[in-house]
């Protein structure tokens, strides 16, 4: 059996064991003990196990495939986290993010600090603990940044593979790491997660304007005469009227739509809004502008034509056009006011009110194709990647460092990716892809990647543990996440006063920890600990890639 596998091609062989290693790895993933597993985890461990057989057995390997299909796999990854955060990065950093990417940075700052004083004190080689610091943080890209570095500064030989040992010897107990630090600071406060969930909900609930509508009666005479857009009921102040009753008959409103007494006007807007404007207009009506009966509808239209990307409102001119009035635009679960300068983007859902044929026609300039928003356009892809590709590869000269810094593979890609997908489009192009698509080639790229570290270090892997320092790296890779988390966690309860499910988002976010988000949504159905994370979740993933450079720009000799 054996002389038939190493009779196969070199590119065969290398996909008959990555296969069983994604194989293997995915189906231990998948087992868990008190609700926990190793999750993505798992493909690492089945290629040490693999790497270790295949070293034993005197299989050969060509390195060099091996090498390609780990870099693609990490582009692969990288890169469609940025198209999946990219569009609510920069919106993160404001307001309450700012604040919780400052304690993320500081995770990340004090696990540097803390793996940067292993190496000193205690001597551990600094392959070994980059290795640790990637896995003690559960970070493959991180694993991937020092790996490039490392090879930019001429580490070659056996100190390319330390920090492959170091992180997989770590990996276990960042996982569980996370998971007692959460408990940690649940414990030492006492904290009803009940009682944090409803605290959370009172909170966004005063912060987030979220869109009501309000039946108004027309009771003040010095509007009667005037235009819908001369009170400024088109979304100017965040108020839109959507529809009017007159006579008995319900229609759509129009911009150059004069009021008249006795009118009835549906309003769409923040609650605060809609109050002012009442009592500007008159007073509550009695009656409810419902479109049932009438020749009146609503309907939700996706924009998908790439005629109408980049276009404002007013631009389009629903109302005047085509008879067509936009209540409400929905972008990524987040409800909008449909304000005249509100610019669309791919994959905005628009509440639109109209007779059904003037709705067909909004419908198809919109584009509204369920098929497109289920495509991957792949030209936008790759270009992503080269620009990515290209990103990484800008040399960074910094004061005092011995050498230049770059983004590198793990870098350039996630930061190209993040861009693009906030701009949404350039002419034809569009940076968007489907949830379902983009979390297959994340998975895809993560599993090849982790397999191949996994095969490139299971011959040492074993004999390191048992023989070599193992241990003591898992007991200083322990320290490198217990530490900083302990420390942020009592600060963001003590100091910041952050709700305990948000604290949780928040480690969970810092270590870019998928298991871990996991369980903490398993403590309550509030949306606290995933809102965290992802505001988190871009800047530390970009400061995670940064570190080991850092650091072996700092102490590499």
């Amino acid at each position: 059996m054996l002389e038939l596998f190493n009779a196969l091609p070199d590119v065969a062989r290398i996909m008959v064991v990555l296969s069983v290693v994604a194989v293997a790895g995915l189906a231990l993933g998948r087992l868990t003990v008190g609700g926990i597993g190793l999750g993505i985890g798992g493909v690492l461990f089945a290629g040490l196990a693999v790497g270790h057989l295949a070293a034993v057995s005197g299989i050969a390997i060509d390195v060099h495939v091996l090498h390609f299909v780990r870099e693609f796999g990490l582009i692969l990854f990288v890169y469609t986290i940025g198209v999946q955060v990219g569009p609510g990065f920069f919106a993160a950093l404001k307001r309450q993010g700012l604040g919780l990417n400052l304690m993320a940075a500081a995770i990340v700052v004090l696990g540097g600090i803390t793996a940067a004083l292993i190496h000193l004190v205690m001597g551990v080689p600094l392959p070994v603990v980059l290795g640790v610091f990637s896995g003690a943080v559960t970070n493959t890209p991180s694993l991937g940044a020092a790996q490039e570095i490392l090879a930019a500064v001429g580490a070659g030989g056996e100190r390319q593979v330390l920090p492959s040992l170091g992180y997989a010897v770590a990996y276990p107990f960042g996982i569980a790491g996370i998971l007692i630090a959460m408990t940690v600071v649940r414990a030492v406060f006492r904290l009803d997660i009940g009682a944090e969930a409803a605290a959370f909900d009172r909170q966004r609930s005063a912060q987030v304007a979220a869109l009501e509508k309000l039946d108004v009666a027309i009771r003040n005479p010095g509007v009667v005469g005037t235009s819908l857009k001369d009170i400024q009921l088109m979304g100017e102040l965040g108020v839109v009227a959507s529809r009017l009753l007159r006579g008995g008959r319900l229609m759509v409103p129009h911009p150059d739509t004069r009021i008249e007494s006795g009118d009835v006007l549906h309003l769409v807007g923040p609650r605060e809004n809609l109050d002012r404007m009442k009592r500007f207009l008159g007073q509550e009506a009695e009656v409810t502008l419902t479109t049932k009966g009438t020749d009146v509808r609503w309907d939700r239209l996706v924009v998908t034509s790439d005629h109408v990307l980049g276009k404002t409102i007013a631009q389009l001119n629903m109302a005047d056009s085509y008879g067509v009035v936009i209540s409400r635009v929905n972008r990524a679960g987040v409800e909008l006011v449909p304000s005249p300068a509100l610019t669309l983007q791919f994959g905005d859902i628009l509440t639109a009110i109209g007779k059904p044929a003037d709705l067909a026609r909004a419908a198809a300039v919109l584009g509204n194709s369920q098929r497109r928003l289920q495509q991957v356009d792949f030209i936008p892809v790759f270009i992503g990647i080269l620009l990515g590709v290209i990103i990484g590869s800008i040399p960074l000269y910094l004061p005092g460092m011995p050498a230049a810094m770059k983004l590198g593979l793990a870098g350039g890609p996630l930061v190209a990716a993040i861009v693009l997908a906030r701009i949404g489009h350039l002419g034809p192009l569009v940076w968007f892809m489907p949830p379902a698509a983009n979390h297959a080639l994340r998975e895809i790229g993560i599993v090849l990647f982790l397999a191949v570290v996994g095969v490139l270090s299971g011959g040492k892997f074993l004999d390191t543990l048992i023989h070599g320092d193992g241990l003591a790296w898992m007991a200083y890779g322990a320290v490198i996440t217990l530490v900083p988390l302990l420390l942020v966690g009592f600060y963001a309860r003590v100091v910041a006063k952050q709700n305990y499910l948000t604290i949780c988002g928040l480690l969970s976010g810092s270590m870019t920890d998928p298991p871990a988000l996991a369980f903490a949504n398993a403590l309550s159905p509030s949306e606290a600990p995933a809102l965290a994370y992802a505001t988190v979740y871009p800047l530390v993933m970009c400061l995670r890639i940064l570190a080991p450079q850092i650091l072996v720009l700092l102490l590499w000799s």
